[in-house]
């Protein structure tokens, strides 16, 4: 449960009279569990439907406890989930409408879980520039950056695929120790091999006209892709000497 602050006074104060919080009271209240938080972010993620403050006649915020607790929830299933705005805008309001629904899963598996994703748990493609950037909290100039050195690349239409969430959330981690983006087009290079020995071994199902053969060779490539993740975890580890959990 978010510790909503009390006393105080100004538009950084909760409004005691009325039980309302304004947005910097809603940002001192996140800041614990989310230190990136940002008063802009807040206000991308009201445009984009996620949370709706009331107005006060000068035109200030006042979040409701209930708008505070939504956008944990929001923070957390980007954080967590990696999960477009989009989708969950979605499941936040089919819960509050008293649906059964499961939560969707997009990107790369959380670490301790195994197996293929359920089917009734629908799969995101694809997510807008404007949003990939709130959610990583990064500025257009860096983004930029990151595409210069193949870390990102846009769809033709300039959306990103699922996968860019998880990948701007590790080059924002790795960015706390210094390791910049430059630093990491090493490891870019070395992903573009690994894809290519991969790619190499299921080109000739892919080319197969029997439908179920090409989609055989879908399957073998997630499994070779895991295998090859594994693979370099394990690699990298054993360079390092040191055994993670």
């Amino acid at each position: 449960m978010l510790q909503t602050p009390s006393g105080g006074a100004g538009q950084g104060a909760v409004a005691t009279d009325s039980g309302l919080m304004s947005i910097g009271a809603v940002l001192t209240a996140l800041r614990d569990e989310f230190p990136d938080i940002t008063i802009s972010k807040i206000r991308f993620l009201e445009s984009e439907g996620l949370v709706e403050p009331r107005r006060t006649p000068a035109g200030y915020r006042k979040f409701s406890v209930h708008d505070v607790e939504r956008l944990g929830e929001v923070l957390r299933m980007q954080r967590d989930h990696y999960l477009p705005l989009k989708v969950i805008r979605e499941h936040l309001d089919a819960v509050e409408r008293g649906e059964a629904v499961a939560l969707p899963r997009v990107g790369r598996q959380r670490d301790g879980e195994a197996g293929p994703e359920p089917a009734e748990s629908p799969t995101v493609a694809r997510i807008g520039r404007d949003e990939l950037l709130a959610t990583a909290g990064i500025e257009e100039q860096e983004l930029k950056e990151w595409e210069s050195y193949g870390l990102l690349t846009p769809l033709p239409d300039g959306a990103y695929d699922a996968e860019a969430v998880t990948v701007a959330s590790l080059v924002v981690q790795l960015g706390r120790f210094g390791i910049e983006p430059r630093h990491l087009r090493v490891m870019k290079a070395a992903a573009d091999r690994e894809a290519g020995l991969v790619d190499q071994v299921v080109a000739p199902l892919k080319r197969h006209r029997n439908p179920q053969t090409r989609a055989h060779a879908e399957a073998r490539t997630k499994e070779l892709a895991g295998l090859a993740v594994k693979l370099h975890a394990a690699l990298v580890q054993t360079a390092l000497g040191v055994r993670l959990p």
